[in-house]
């Protein structure tokens, strides 16, 4: 595989470790994933009530998980450390402010659009910004207002295509739809990007995203045009990822047809693994009391069915009865518990076998 350059950062191996909240990717799976030569991420969501013991205060709570699992990944790794930063989160400032601060290699953005990202670069920044987009004008959107407002341009650009787990950034409608598969996105977002590039003189590499789960895909989505990937499902079924045994056997467990699309609170379709927390909220059972964190600007309380947050820390440990997994459209492959080297040998040797 060709290494992956994202401004001065060389990525011997071109996958991007997908961010999984809430505390299925943190400093143990991105440092595994950044000791093979990939990116290794780290999910900014929820980190306040994983470290709920540092401080009562969930935005100040947010914060000190952040640097910790910083802090814990260097210590694991020289390579690569990226942070996923969801757009919708109300303390999206505070996280990009963070990891700015911190140092982090990479700042992944998405779940809406980062317009004002490269404002909080401070003259010693060493962070790399990347947007997570599912359109070719979000990216020229992005790419347009970024060099006019701040005379800055994406160090990369991820297209996250309808396979992909978590929150989706399509209508219902549009999931199933070929005109929006990652295959037909790709292509048209290297062209869009492909004129500012050559505008300024810069390249904006293409990460794809969504339903890349081998080698074969790897070489078949680069043959479009992407320079890289970004994988998450793949690694979920990994010693090394952070997520509870039962939420790993879980997917092990999951049939084809128990990934569904579901509803998520945030106003967004998602794709999870189905289970009886999923039921209940169909059965109209679900209702939050109150909200407890104001995690996310979109989630009205008085409208949503749960606490997304609460429903997701509980899958974290395995509680299916009150939460659930989120899952990209492949989750039913996973066999058994690899590795993470292992992972990479499998990817690189399918990408071999696929150009022969």
């Amino acid at each position: 595989m060709k290494a992956l350059k994202i401004g001065d950062l060389s990525i011997a191996v071109p996958v991007i470790q997908g961010g999984m909240g809430v505390g299925i990717s943190l400093s143990g799976l991105a440092a595994a994933v950044a000791n093979e030569g990939g990116v290794g991420v780290i999910s900014s969501a929820g980190l306040g009530l994983l470290y709920k013991d540092f401080s009562d205060n969930y935005l100040e709570a947010s914060i000190q998980g952040l640097k910790e699992e910083i802090r814990k990944a260097r210590e694991k790794t020289v390579g690569v450390i990226g942070i996923n930063i969801m757009v919708a989160m109300t303390n999206f400032v505070d996280m990009v402010k963070t990891s700015i601060s911190e140092k982090a290699d990479i700042i992944i953005a998405g779940a809406g659009l980062p317009l004002d990202l490269p404002s909080f670069l401070t003259k010693d920044s060493i962070t790399k910004l990347i947007p997570i987009v599912s359109s070719a004008r979000a990216a020229r959107i992005i790419c347009e207002k970024w060099k006019r407002n701040y005379n800055y341009l994406p160090d990369a650009v991820i297209v996250e295509g309808p396979k992909a787990g978590g929150h989706l950034g399509f209508r219902e409608d549009q999931i199933t739809d070929g005109n929006y598969s990652l295959e037909k996105l790709v292509p048209e977002i290297v062209s869009e990007l492909k004129v500012f590039e050559q505008q300024y003189n810069q390249p904006i590499p293409l990460i794809a995203a969504g339903g890349i789960y081998t080698g074969s895909d790897i070489n078949n989505i680069m043959n479009l045009g992407a320079s890289g990937v970004q994988m998450a499902t793949r690694f979920v079924t990994t010693h090394e990822c952070d997520a509870s045994p039962a939420f790993k056997q879980a997917y092990i467990d999951a049939k084809e047809n128990q990934i569904e699309l579901i509803k998520s609170p945030v106003g967004m379709p998602g794709r999870a693994i189905f289970s009886s927390f999923i039921q209940k909220v169909r059965d109209g059972k679900k209702q939050p009391k109150k909200c407890p964190f104001k995690c996310i600007k979109t989630c009205d309380i008085d409208k949503s069915p749960y606490c997304i947050i609460v429903a997701l820390a509980n899958a974290l440990k395995g509680n299916f009865e009150h939460g659930y997994a989120f899952a990209g459209i492949n989750a039913y492959r996973a066999t058994r518990i690899s590795s993470v080297k292992e992972i990479f040998q499998m990817l690189k040797s399918e990408y071999r076998e696929s150009q022969s």
